[in-house]
């Protein structure tokens, strides 16, 4: 028999449970912090932000959570060597607004990994509520109790809490000096005046300062549930990766007299010239000896004569290809002792490493499969149209045998580092995959860190960034071809600013063995040093093609090209280095006041400043590394520039100077210190009046300074 239903309405079945957020760390709800936005990152954070040793990271975020409760934002740095993090405070940018900004600053090259960490601060929001009470005039006593509680738990994790956060051991001195022991002592007797309702000790609390005990109590209570932002990386490399003046030379000019070609020795007995005038690296294009077949005369001429010594670009003879040295230059044991002359006069070589054969280069009967062939079996020589390069095939990296090909042309640079170069000048790397970049400039430093490559990639803006990005240390940039005020402003604007100054670091050259400009063809004196004092002071690495350039080379193929005529790139050159109308003296003048102005070894400090003349450019500089000038800094590490844009005539006009991001207290007079011509003007308020004379003197390089009220 069937037993009868129950009566009675039905309870339904309880749905499933709804799953939770995932825990935190310590088993606790998810944290209570958002953090976004961080920088400095290139790319995502798929390639490691640049800095160089010395130089400050300035980390930003974007830092939020719910409620009135005061946040506590720290940048956790960790070294290459690694071990404990550092901690380092973040404040707000901006009362009011959600970005924070910290700063940490590395003291040794490699990788350094950063990240951002948040929690709510219970020490700071009870100190702001308490605060808040007293001011109120309501009765605290509970609130006191609360504090004290929190210091004991503070005091009771503060020997392991500490030492975890600045790498010291349990009962050692920490990072700021501080003895944990006396720490945890201090804030057990700030515990107990709390109890004994000590109201006024509120009040003269001072929770800023890195090693008060307020603060000391914040870094004990970070909960094991605080946010924390990715993992985001720096590359710290030497501080030439940054700041360095190059001087490019043709050593087959270079002879004891006209018409002989130079050998590296010929260099190696002018490099006390070089250093006088202060460079800090000499480059050197390809050394190797140079193919016949197709080989260019005069000019770019395509027959060259029995005599014509062709271009270093066409690489690769009987003699060898790009471990081999150009006979009559020398050998590679000269290259060696050139490296070592260098080093021994202030200087580092820097050696051009252009990844292209000519048509006698043993690669191309060695391994013929590198090389792209035409349908009849013939080999495709390089081109760009119009331009027509037939002394020169280019590699092809995508060939079946990419494998070797790759290690082949890794190896060139591993065997020239070996010889003791560390510098290279790269032709053309945007011609060649950026997978191949990231691999190979990776290996090289693998093995020699402290290597600096140079981009040659006059190209589109994103494939320079994104060489810069993969790990080229500097590359060449669009100031040949930026000339009016307008031009200058944006463009170093823009490259000394996130995100391109995080991955890439822009080189100026007025004019290459390539690029004569329009501007410079057929021009003066006056126009050639102008370039230079924007070269040199617009930027933190720059370099000349000299002596063409110090001897104001300005005659032109009249070909309808930026291209030199007589172009030393086909043919031997005879300099007469003693010209009196040589810019040797300007020169060695602006590279002494880079040296000599830390200013100027910067690339993030640069501000352009309003002047009521746009054939005048008006920008600085100041060493205090990061965007934010504390006002309250001596305006003594700051640098004033002022080009005359117009070589042919005198201009003036009334600067509109920004006085607080310059250092400078503009209720009282400063003084302006010209390192060019030595006169020392005295300034009151923010629009002085200058007047530049090309005849004179290009520009005022001004050193400002302010005696302390």
């Amino acid at each position: 028999m069937t037993p009868a239903a129950p009566s009675g309405p039905r309870r339904p079945a309880a749905p499933d449970r709804p799953a939770l957020p995932p825990a935190g760390p310590d088993g606790g709800p998810p944290a209570r912090c958002l953090i976004r936005d961080v920088s400095p990152v290139v790319a995502g954070g798929r390639w490691p932000a640049k800095r160089v040793v010395g130089e400050p990271v300035d980390v930003l975020a974007t830092v939020l959570a719910d409620g009135h409760d005061r946040l506590r934002v720290e940048v956790a740095h960790r070294g290459p060597a690694g071990g404990a993090a550092s901690h380092h405070a973040m404040g707000w940018t901006d009362p009011g607004l959600d970005r924070w900004r910290g700063r940490f600053v590395p003291v040794t090259e490699g990788l350094h990994t950063f990240r951002v960490l948040a929690w709510v601060d219970p020490v700071g929001s009870w100190l702001d509520g308490t605060r808040r009470k007293v001011a109120a005039g309501q009765d605290v006593a509970s609130e006191l109790t609360e504090g004290a509680a929190l210091l004991r738990a503070a005091a009771e994790r503060a020997p392991a809490a500490l030492a975890e956060r600045v790498g010291d051991p349990p009962g050692d001195a920490d990072a700021d000096g501080l003895d944990v022991p006396e720490v945890v002592a201090a804030l057990g007797d700030l515990a107990r005046r709390l109890e004994a309702g000590d109201v006024d000790l509120l009040v003269r609390a001072d929770e800023e300062r890195p090693d008060g005990l307020l603060t000391l109590a914040q870094r004990c209570l970070v909960p094991s549930s605080a946010a924390a932002s990715a993992e985001h990386e720096v590359l710290v490399e030497r501080e030439r990766a940054l700041f360095c003046s190059w001087y490019e030379l043709f050593p087959r000019s270079w002879g004891p007299a006209p018409g002989v070609h130079g050998t590296l020795r010929d260099v190696e007995g002018a490099l006390d010239e070089i250093a006088q005038m202060g460079f800090d690296v000499l480059y050197l294009p390809p050394v190797h000896p140079i193919g016949r077949t197709a080989r260019k005369g005069p000019d770019n001429a395509e027959e060259a004569g029995p005599d014509d010594p062709g271009s270093p670009w066409g690489i690769g003879a009987a003699e060898g290809g790009h471990t081999a040295v150009h006979p009559a230059l020398g050998t590679v044991d000269d290259v060696g002792r050139l490296a070592r002359a260098c080093a021994d006069h202030g200087l580092e070589l820097a050696l051009d490493v252009a990844l292209q054969c000519s048509p006698d280069h043993p690669w191309v009967t060695e391994h013929p499969g590198w090389f792209r062939h035409r349908p009849d079996g013939s080999i495709q020589y390089a081109e760009n149209p119009p331009k027509r390069y037939q002394d020169i095939y280019p590699l092809d990296f995508g060939c079946e045998d990419w494998e070797g090909l790759w290690r082949a042309c890794l190896d060139v640079f591993l065997f020239w580092a070996e010889a003791g170069v560390r510098v290279f000048r790269v032709d053309n790397p945007h011609t060649k995959p950026f997978p191949f970049w990231a691999w190979c400039l990776a290996e090289v430093r693998a093995r020699h860190p402290e290597a600096v490559f140079l981009s040659e990639a006059f190209t589109r803006p994103e494939p320079m960034l994104r060489l810069a990005a993969l790990g080229f240390t500097q590359s060449y940039g669009y100031f040949p071809w930026r000339v009016t005020r307008d031009e200058l402003t944006a463009y170093f604007t823009e490259v000394s600013s996130p995100p391109s100054i995080d991955a890439m670091r822009p080189s100026s050259w007025p004019t290459t063995p390539d690029i004569l400009p329009w501007h410079l063809q057929g021009a003066g004196r006056a126009q050639f040093a102008l370039r230079l004092v924007l070269a040199a002071t617009l930027s933190a690495s720059y370099g000349i093609y000299g002596p063409a350039f110090e001897l104001c080379d300005a005659r032109s193929a009249d070909n309808g090209k930026e291209e030199y005529g007589a172009s030393e790139k086909y043919q031997l050159r005879w300099w007469d280095r003693a010209d009196p109308q040589s810019l040797r003296g300007l020169v060695a003048a602006v590279n002494r006041i880079r040296r000599d102005q830390l200013a100027l070894h910067t690339q993030r400090t640069l501000r352009f400043h309003d002047v009521g003349n746009d054939r005048l450019l008006a920008f600085s500089k100041t060493a205090h590394a990061g965007p934010d000038v504390d006002p309250a800094r001596s305006a003594d590490n700051t640098v004033l520039v002022v080009v005359n844009l117009d070589p042919d005539g005198p201009q003036a006009g009334v600067l509109g100077l920004d006085l607080g991001a310059l250092g400078v207290d503009g209720t009282r007079p400063f003084e302006a210190t010209d390192l060019l011509g030595g006169e020392t003007y005295r300034w009151e308020g923010p629009n002085p009046y200058v007047e530049l004379h090309p005849d004179r003197q290009p520009a005022h390089v001004l050193r400002l300074s302010q005696p302390p009220a």
